[in-house]
């Protein structure tokens, strides 16, 4: 995707993005630094967020690198706490953390139910519990306030093997719904992004022979969704007036049918 944005229309914010050593939070963070927000990276690779922390400094912006395991309240806090010291307040969370691992209800694959819920589910709760008090505070003081989900279109469409996955993603769709009952009403905006195949790291994950001939058959045969482009798009929905609110966005590439 060609950049949308021009200048730096998130400067002055504070942003923390979870997942960011690979991928979508990866592309994410560096764009959001490169529109003028300070940028926390969160994810556990602590070699990959300093190669990204470097890249942004370079570039002339502001990045905090802190290696951080999202299943672990005590280590969000503790990330909270650094942020807070390096950069003030917290105004923009992209909760971007997730894995995806596909397989027939029947192999009891129950480590990887776990690890889904775990990280997908209650990962983002615990993000959302280290930050929206100051996405509520940030608000309070007229300043814009975001918090940007990472679902999935599985949230919605019917695909054998991926119940486990999809109900995460479904849980995360119906949240940002419920969420905006509550924080709305505080000027908090509250959205979901829902890709569909992106050109990830993710479908690496799948062990699964017929999901994985699925997703690389994709990636052949048309011309999915690159981590710039879910970057551009959660930049924008964060750079838009603070009273617009784009709440759920479902991106997919053109030529994808499923």
């Amino acid at each position: 995707m060609s950049a949308v944005l021009g200048g730096k229309p998130l400067a002055d914010r504070v942003a923390v993005v979870t997942g960011a050593s690979s991928g979508i939070g990866q592309a994410t963070a560096e764009r959001l630094a490169a529109l003028g927000a300070d940028v926390a990276l969160l994810a556990r690779r602590a070699d990959r967020l300093e190669a990204t922390a470097e890249r942004i400094t370079q570039r002339g912006g502001k990045a905090l690198a802190m290696p951080t395991d999202v299943t672990d309240r005590d280590a969000l806090a503790r990330a909270a706490a650094a942020v807070h010291e390096r950069f003030g307040k917290v105004d923009l969370v992209f909760a971007n953390a997730g894995v995806q691992l596909i397989s027939p209800i029947g192999d009891l694959a129950v480590d990887d139910w776990d690890r889904q819920i775990d990280l997908n589910v209650k990962g983002v709760m615990y993000t959302i519990e280290a930050f929206v008090r100051d996405l509520e505070s940030a608000a309070a003081e007229g300043k814009p306030a975001d918090l940007i989900i990472t679902s999935s279109i599985a949230a919605t469409r019917v695909l054998e093997k991926f119940q486990v996955y999809s109900g995460t993603k479904a849980y995360l769709s119906q949240l940002t719904r419920l969420l905006r009952t509550e924080l709305g009403r505080k000027k908090v905006r509250v959205s979901a992004v829902e890709p569909g195949m992106v050109d990830t790291e993710l479908p690496d994950h799948v062990t699964d022979a017929d999901a994985s001939r699925l997703m690389a058959e994709l990636i052949k045969e048309i011309d999915v969704l690159q981590s710039d482009d879910i970057a551009e798009t959660v930049a924008f929905i964060a750079a838009v007036p603070k009273h617009v609110n784009l709440t759920e966005i479902t991106i997919l590439p053109t030529e994808q049918i499923i």
